[in-house]
């Protein structure tokens, strides 16, 4: 028999090890939370059905706003019947998605959990409450900054010609810009995994900070609706902070800088 503690990581005991699950038990166990996450969105976009409506008319604040600001009439425009009740559709799905976005986080939790050691689930609160708050910072961060002033910049610039914006080039540009920005503040999360599992180090991201910043403005004039300077540099400057925060959550999780802080406890 191999001796189970020898193959534990350090500080690691044997009751701590979770049972092992077959390949088909882990299929098994991901249809069932892929389920579960189903029927609470299809529930989710039910309730959000009957907000639609006032969603929407959030969702135009910051266009009806810059419009009025130029002396534009503020409107917008529909080319096909279908058009606005697809938009409820679309609005309805994704803000079902969002509401509901802590139950298919925790499901994702619970896929992932039976890989980790006992001591290793009290991060399932945190995780969540990490992931959902940082979303949405990202996505207030663009409502209240970034896309006021892109569509600003954008709507000014072609002030001498007559706007006829329809809702569905509006609503992609919008969630565009929103949604991206909240997927951008993610970013410590991702770090925070990878450097669990060992593939990135504080030390390598520190080494590599000009390329990474590079990188994160090339990122920025993508996801920018406007080709300015200043609406690139403030697409850019929080996921630079962003990339700084995470370079000391690396430096926290990654295996060789915990094992190095168990051991100076433990001198």
């Amino acid at each position: 028999m191999p001796d189970i503690a020898a193959e534990l990581p350090s500080g690691k005991s044997p009751q701590d090890a979770m049972p092992a699950m077959s390949f088909l038990e882990h299929l098994e166990e991901l249809r069932r939370r892929i389920f579960y996450a189903i029927l609470a969105v299809v529930v989710g976009f039910f309730v959000c059905w009957g907000y639609a409506s006032n969603i929407v008319g959030w969702m135009q604040k910051p266009i009806m706003e810059a419009l009025k600001r130029n002396g534009m009439p503020q409107t917008l425009v529909y080319l096909n019947p279908t058009e606005p009740f697809n938009l409820y559709l679309k609005v309805a799905a994704l803000a079902g998605l969002f509401v509901t976005s802590p139950f298919v986080l925790y499901q994702l939790w619970m896929f992932i959990s039976p890989g980790l050691y006992r001591n290793e689930k009290r991060y399932v609160f945190p995780f969540m409450f990490s992931t959902v708050a940082l979303f949405i910072s990202g996505g207030l961060f663009a409502y209240k900054m970034v896309y006021p002033a892109a569509l600003d910049f954008l709507i000014g610039y072609g002030k001498q010609f007559q706007p006829m914006i329809t809702i569905h080039e509006y609503v992609d540009l919008f969630l565009t810009v929103i949604l991206g920005m909240g997927v951008v503040f993610e970013m410590p999360i991702l770090v925070f995994f990878l450097a669990l599992m060992g593939v990135v180090s504080a030390g390598w991201m520190w080494r590599n900070v000009r390329y990474s910043i590079l990188v994160i403005f090339i990122i920025a004039a993508i996801m920018t609706p406007t080709t300015d300077i200043l609406n690139m540099c403030i697409f850019a400057a929080p996921m630079v902070g962003l990339y700084l925060l995470s370079i000391g959550i690396a430096w926290l999780v990654h295996p060789k800088q915990r094992k190095a802080r168990r051991e100076g406890k433990a001198s």
